[in-house]
C-alpha cells in the first residue's frame, strides 16, 4: 500500500480547492490536490452565470459597494447566515475579481455603444452617464439590488477553472486525478489524512498530512431531480460525518433551481433572467410579477420556485409526459445576445432538447441545484470536531448563505473563501507539527480494506446498491423537497430509516475488481442515507418557514425559536442523527427584518437580545 505525505492534503481539485492549494504552495507548503475526474472537469466547471463582487463599473452598478453586497446576501439568507462571513466575503470579492483578472481570466468588459437592455422582457434605452468603458463589467441576478455578477458569457465556471489550473501548473502543485478519499484517518482529535482509493486500478493508497481541507463540492445526487453532475456524490460530506466528530450544518437548508431544463433538469443560467428573459405559464402569459411586483423573476432563487410550484398548483402549469412546467422565455433578446452572452443556454437547448431558443420556449421547473448544508466550519474554514481538518466551498457550511444563496454568490465563494481559508492555512501550518500514529493509520487502512471485501463477497447481504439509491431519492424527491410538511416529514424520515437498515446490507453482483463503479457506489451509500436522514430529521424539527427550507403548517419565519443554525452528528451506532443548535451568527450588523421580496409572516425575536449582539459598523 503506497503512502504519500504532505504539508497540505486538498480533497476535491474544484476551484475552492485549487484556490487553497495556490495560497500554501505560494507561502512554500507541499501541497496534494485529489480529484475524482480531471481538474478541469470539477463541477465548478460547470457553472454559468457569473460571480457577484461590487465593483460598480457597469451603469446599473453605479453607487454599488461592498455593504451593498453585504446587505444583499444577509437579506438572500433570510437571516441565516454568519454575518461576520458574510462580511469576510463581501469586502474580498471586488480584490479576488481583479486577482483572477491578472492570473488571466477573460472577464467580459464594459464595451461603449450598448445603448439598451431589457428588464422583465421589456426593452429599455440605456443610460445618460457613459459607463467606464474596458472595465470588468456585470449583469443582474436575482435578490440584489445592483447589477454585480462579473461574467464571461455564460461560461464563466470553465474559463476560471481552467485559469485557476494553469496557475496550479505554474506553481507545481501536485493534482492527482481518479482518486477517491473513502475514509478520514484520526485519532479521535486531530486528522492526519485519508485512506484513498485510485479509480484506475482500484488499489487503496494513504495519503498523510499536517492538514488536510475537504473541497469535493455539493451532495445534490441524493436527489432524483438535480442540476448536479455525477461526481456532486456527498463523498466528502460521507467521509467527514463518518467519524462521528464533525457534524453538517443546516442539513434541511437545500436550494432548489427555478430553471432546471425539462426533462433532464440541467440548468440554464440565471443569467437568462438577469439579461432579461421572462417566466411564462400555459397560457404563455408571465405571472412572477403578480406574485413579486417589485422583483419579478429576479427574486431571490428560493422565492422564484416557490412562486412558480404555487402557479403550477393554481392549475397554470404546462402538462407533458416528463411532468408539469412552465415556460422560460428568451426569445426577445435576439441572435446576437444568446450567441454570445447565452451560448451555452444555446447548445443545451439545441442538443438536449432540439430546440431553438430564439424562437421557441424553453421548458424549465424548480430542481434541486445547490446545498447550503455542509461540513460545519468556523469563519476560518476550520471543521468543528477534528484539529487539522478544514473545508471550503459547497463542501462547507462556512456560513455565508445561510437558508438560501444568491446566484453568483456561490462560485465567487470558492475562489474568496479558498483565498481567505487558504490563507488561514497558512498561518496554521505554520506554527504546527504533528506526529502521525502508524497504528491509527494501519487501523483505518485495515478497516477499509475489509469494508471492501465485505462487500465483494456480499457478506452483510445481498441488496442493490443502485435500487436502494434510487429509494432514497424517492424518498426526498417525496417529502423533503420545495414545500414540506409534518405528515410528508415523518414519512419521510420513517422511509429512509427503512432504506438505511437496507443500505447496511448492500453487496456486489460485481466483481469489485479495478476501475469498479458499483464498488464506488456501495461505498458511500450508508453515508448517502445519512445525509439524507439529516436533511429530513432537520426539516422536520424546523417548525418555521426560512428561505429555501418552506413548511406549508408553519409559513411564518420565527425569529423568536429559529434564529439558529442546525448541527447534525451521527454518534457510532446511531439510528438517526443528534441535532444540537447554535446561534446563526454571532454579532448582528443588520439586524432581522423584512427582505423586501417573498411575503410571509415573522414572528420577531427579542428586540433586546439583537440590540445587545447589534454592532456598529464604521462608515467607509
Amino acid at each position: 500500500m503506497y503512502t504519500h505525505t504532505s504539508d497540505l492534503l486538498v480533497i476535491g481539485a474544484g476551484l475552492s480547492g485549487e484556490r487553497v492549494a495556490v495560497e500554501a504552495a505560494e507561502a512554500g507548503f507541499s501541497v496534494t490536490c485529489l480529484s475524482i475526474v480531471p481538474a478541469r472537469r470539477s463541477h465548478s466547471s460547470a457553472a454559468q452565470g457569473g460571480m457577484q463582487a461590487a465593483l460598480g463599473n457597469c451603469a446599473m452598478g453605479e453607487g454599488d459597494n461592498v455593504d451593498v453586497h453585504f446587505a444583499d446576501t444577509v437579506k438572500g439568507s433570510d437571516w441565516g447566515c454568519d454575518q461576520e462571513v458574510a462580511r469576510l466575503f463581501a469586502d474580498a470579492a471586488p480584490i479576488e475579481m481583479r486577482r483572477l483578472a491578472h492570473w488571466g481570466v477573460p472577464w467580459n468588459r464594459v464595451v461603449p455603444g450598448s445603448s439598451f437592455y431589457f428588464k422583465g422582457g421589456e426593452k429599455f434605452e440605456k443610460f445618460e452617464k457613459p459607463e467606464k468603458e474596458g472595465l470588468i463589467t456585470a449583469r443582474s441576478f436575482g435578490g440584489t439590488a445592483k447589477w454585480r455578477t462579473c461574467y464571461t458569457s455564460d461560461g464563466t465556471g470553465h474559463a476560471v477553472m481552467c485559469t485557476m489550473d494553469n496557475k496550479c501548473a505554474q506553481l507545481g502543485i501536485n493534482v492527482l486525478d481518479r482518486k477517491e478519499a473513502i475514509s478520514l484517518i484520526h485519532d479521535g482529535e486531530k486528522c492526519m489524512g485519508a485512506v484513498v482509493r485510485c479509480l484506475r486500478t482500484g488499489v487503496l493508497e494513504i495519503f498523510l498530512a499536517k492538514a488536510t481541507v475537504i473541497c469535493t463540492g455539493g451532495f445534490g445526487r441524493i436527489y432524483k431531480a438535480t442540476t448536479n453532475a455525477v461526481i456532486c456524490d456527498g463523498g466528502g460530506h460521507v467521509i467527514a460525518q463518518d467519524t462521528g466528530l464533525v457534524p453538517i450544518g443546516n442539513p434541511e437548508s437545500i436550494q432548489f433551481h427555478p430553471t432546471g431544463i425539462v426533462p433532464t433538469d440541467i440548468l440554464v443560467t440565471e443569467g437568462c433572467r438577469g439579461d432579461g428573459g421572462t417566466l411564462l405559464d400555459v397560457n404563455e402569459e408571465r405571472f412572477m410579477h403578480i406574485y413579486e411586483p417589485e422583483k419579478a423573476e429576479l427574486a431571490s432563487r428560493d422565492v422564484v420556485a416557490r412562486r412558480m410550484t404555487e402557479h403550477m398548483r393554481a392549475g397554470k402549469g404546462v402538462q407533458s409526459a416528463y411532468g408539469e412546467h412552465l415556460w422560460l422565455d428568451i426569445r426577445h433578446l435576439g441572435d446576437r445576445h444568446i450567441s454570445t452572452k447565452l451560448r451555452e443556454v444555446d447548445e443545451i437547448c439545441r442538443h438536449f432538447l432540439g430546440i431553438d431558443p430564439r424562437t421557441q420556449l424553453i421548458p424549465v421547473r424548480p430542481t434541486q441545484h445547490y446545498t447550503m448544508a455542509g461540513i460545519r466550519t468556523n469563519k476560518d474554514g476550520a471543521a468543528y470536531g477534528l484539529k487539522g481538518l478544514f473545508s471550503a466551498g459547497e463542501a462547507a457550511c462556512w456560513d455565508m448563505h445561510g437558508f438560501n444563496r444568491l446566484g453568483g454568490n456561490s462560485l465567487a465563494e470558492t475562489v474568496v473563501a479558498g483565498g481567505i481559508i487558504g490563507t488561514k492555512i497558512v498561518e496554521f501550518l505554520k506554527g504546527y507539527e504533528t506526529v502521525f500514529s502508524t497504528a491509527a493509520v494501519n487501523a483505518e487502512a485495515k478497516r477499509q480494506q475489509e469494508r471492501i471485501d465485505g462487500l465483494v463477497a456480499g457478506k452483510w447481504g445481498r441488496e442493490n446498491v443502485y435500487k436502494v439509491r434510487a429509494e432514497m431519492q424517492e424518498a426526498l424527491m417525496k417529502g423533503c423537497f420545495v414545500f414540506r410538511n409534518e405528515t410528508d416529514l415523518t414519512e419521510c424520515v420513517e422511509t429512509l430509516q427503512g432504506i438505511l437498515e437496507r443500505s447496511e446490507k448492500v453487496g456486489l453482483v460485481s466483481s469489485g475488481a479495478g476501475a469498479n463503479h458499483e464498488l464506488a457506489a456501495a461505498l458511500k451509500l450508508r453515508g448517502q442515507v445519512r445525509l439524507a436522514l439529516c436533511i429530513a430529521k432537520a426539516a422536520l424539527e424546523r417548525r418555521e418557514s426560512r428561505g429555501s427550507h418552506n413548511r406549508e403548517d408553519y409559513p411564518a419565519r420565527n425569529d423568536k425559536e429559529w434564529l439558529n443554525r442546525t448541527l447534525a452528528y451521527w454518534p457510532e451506532g446511531a439510528a438517526l442523527p443528534d441535532l444540537k443548535y447554535e446561534d446563526a451568527t454571532p454579532v448582528y450588523e443588520i439586524p432581522p427584518g423584512e427582505r423586501g421580496y417573498g411575503g410571509g409572516k415573522i414572528i420577531h425575536a427579542d428586540p433586546k437580545e439583537i440590540e445587545a449582539k447589534t454592532i456598529q459598523r464604521n462608515a467607509k
